[in-house]
């Protein structure tokens, strides 16, 4: 297979997740016993999952929040009508 040359188009198409991918699957042994279409899903689903990634950096670094919130640190005393059995915390 022309591995080279793959993963130049993938890079000038803007297919970086794809290209991620495929160097990945390229080195796996366990890949060797996927079907084309198996291989094509992993490869879309890569790509997809990256894309997803980047846009969501990318809207929180224009978001300029303060703070990173994380449910662990709601404080449930404020009286807000929020209950910790509802929010799923384990704390």
């Amino acid at each position: 297979m022309l591995k080279h040359p793959t993963l130049e188009l993938l890079g000038q198409l803007g297919l970086a997740g794809m290209a991620h991918a495929f160097i990945e699957l390229e080195s796996n042994s366990d890949a060797d016993n996927l079907s084309h279409a198996e291989w094509l899903a992993l490869l879309l689903d890569h790509e997809a999952t990256y894309r997803n990634d980047r846009r969501l950096a990318l809207r929180l670094r224009h978001a300029r929040l303060r703070h990173h919130a994380v449910p662990e640190d709601v404080d449930y005393r404020a009286a807000r009508g929020l209950d910790r059995k509802r929010q799923g915390n384990p704390t």
